[in-house]
């Protein structure tokens, strides 16, 4: 049997669990020619640890390029919900955000995996065709992250970009 011409390893995170690790890996190694198998890799590795975040974007990202953008949404929530609870911070972007000068989203993983994954949400509220909604996520995302570490303005640009499309 011939070797794979690219290894299809990610790194998810230096202080992964193995086993977590290993079914997320599983999982992105079946992710192009088995998706069921994909999807039970990635949600064995959250079952195994609820608390290791990289679970949920492994999930939120593999429902997200299939197009089921229903299930990648129910689990970037779930994975605001738990980055939120790492980081003792509210979950809530509208609330968190009014409070903005309260917390320090660049001081630790949890609050940076919350920025990141607030912007997968506004992507997704984007493809759902729910512009106000997204609109407002990237306006929170821009009062916790002033310095634009997580690239929300990205995602801001296309929302502009789509309003210009329509007019």
């Amino acid at each position: 049997m011939r070797q794979p011409l690219f290894d299809e390893r990610v790194l998810f995170s230096l202080n992964l669990p193995a086993a977590v690790n290993q079914l997320l890996q599983a999982g992105v190694a079946a992710s192009h020619a088995d998706k069921p198998r994909a999807e039970a890799a990635f949600k064995s590795a959250q079952q195994l640890d609820r608390s290791c975040l990289q679970t949920y974007f492994a999930l939120y990202k593999f429902y997200f390029y299939q197009g089921r953008l229903q299930e990648a949404e129910r689990e970037v929530l779930a994975a605001l919900e738990e980055a939120a609870r790492q980081g003792n911070f509210p979950c809530e972007h509208r609330r968190l955000a009014r409070q903005a000068w309260q917390w320090d989203m660049y001081a630790g993983e949890s609050a940076l995996f919350y920025l990141y994954t607030l912007k997968a949400l506004a992507f997704i509220k984007l493809r759902q065709a729910q512009e106000g909604e997204a609109r407002a996520i990237l306006a929170s995302i821009a009062a916790l992250d002033p310095e634009d570490r997580c690239g929300a303005s990205v995602i801001m640009s296309l929302a502009d970009a789509l309003v210009e499309e329509a007019a």
